[in-house]
């Protein structure tokens, strides 16, 4: 069974041209699958039937894991045995008639333009690494970068003169962002007099490093964010993308039209960005009935 999803995450690779972190989150679904087959009893692939998928999903379930992480996991073991199938590796596709389960769609978490700015103005700019960290973050949030594409970027994707930065988004699709006055101010600084004194090498290209000189990780990032928010003292609740979603739903509270948000964010579909939409009625909602005579 090993082989036959070392094939299969090497035709994500290359054939379907799958981003690298998307490559890893259906290996680890599916080795967790295949760990869990075996342990049942099951020692090819062909011996899987329907019912162990359904077995396997309803353990997920016992754990306490999220709906839309099961739904994620049925997507790709359907994924696997439809490659299977396609390839002749397989005679049946014992997932093809199971069926999602429904998900209600979250709303995503915000925190208020007052929150950003005290966020903002946590790091300390007399240390290299708060430099360092009032830079990401205020570009962050002046632009709504995903966390992967922020500690992706290299200094070559970066014009100050132009006020532009580019990004490498999902399904590998390059887009051109605004920067924004505040973010240029604070990014010239770090590279003009920070950067320098944190890489080890010139030969290294990331535009955001870590203690030791290297591309800074997710983890990294998350842990900085983290640490600035409760020095903040921010009560809402903080994930890795809470200033892409406030990024958005500012913007979209300021006026901006629907289809220039969808183009910043890097969505390919515009019904993704209008859950944002959803966020700015719960605002005016919420503002209508505390004022509002007759609400």
């Amino acid at each position: 069974m090993e082989n036959l999803l070392s094939d299969y995450l090497t035709y994500l690779r290359v054939e379907r041209g799958l981003a690298e972190n998307t490559v890893l989150s259906y290996e680890r679904d599916l080795k967790k699958f295949i760990s869990f087959a075996k342990k049942s009893g099951f020692t090819s692939i062909e011996s899987i039937q329907r019912q162990q998928i359904i077995t396997y999903l309803l353990k997920l379930q016992g754990e306490n894991m999220a709906p839309s992480s099961v739904t994620r996991n049925l997507a790709s073991i359907r994924s696997f045995f439809s490659y299977l199938n396609i390839e002749n590796l397989t005679k049946n596709d014992p997932s093809s008639d199971l069926d999602s389960p429904k998900l209600s769609k979250k709303l995503p978490k915000v925190i208020t333009i007052d929150e950003v700015e005290d966020l903002l103005q946590q790091p300390d700019e007399t240390d290299k690494f708060g430099i360092r960290d009032r830079a990401m973050l205020e570009i962050l949030y002046a632009t709504g970068l995903r966390v992967s594409e922020l500690i992706s970027l290299d200094v070559d994707d970066v014009n100050l003169e132009l006020g532009f930065l580019r990004c490498i988004g999902k399904g590998s699709k390059e887009r051109i962002v605004p920067l924004g006055k505040i973010a240029i101010s604070y990014l010239k600084i770090y590279l003009d007099n920070t950067r320098n004194k944190l890489v080890k090498t010139i030969e290294q290209k990331s535009l955001f490093v870590n203690f030791h000189g290297r591309r800074l990780t997710r983890q990294g990032f998350w842990k900085i964010v983290k640490k600035y928010a409760n020095q903040a003292g921010i009560k809402s609740e903080i994930t890795p993308h809470t200033l892409r979603h406030s990024f958005a739903t500012h913007l979209l509270e300021n006026g901006a039209d629907l289809r220039s948000v969808q183009e910043m964010l890097g969505h390919a579909d515009i019904s993704t960005t209008q859950i944002y939409t959803h966020v700015t009625q719960k605002k005016l909602q919420k503002v209508h009935k505390e004022f509002h005579p007759r609400a």
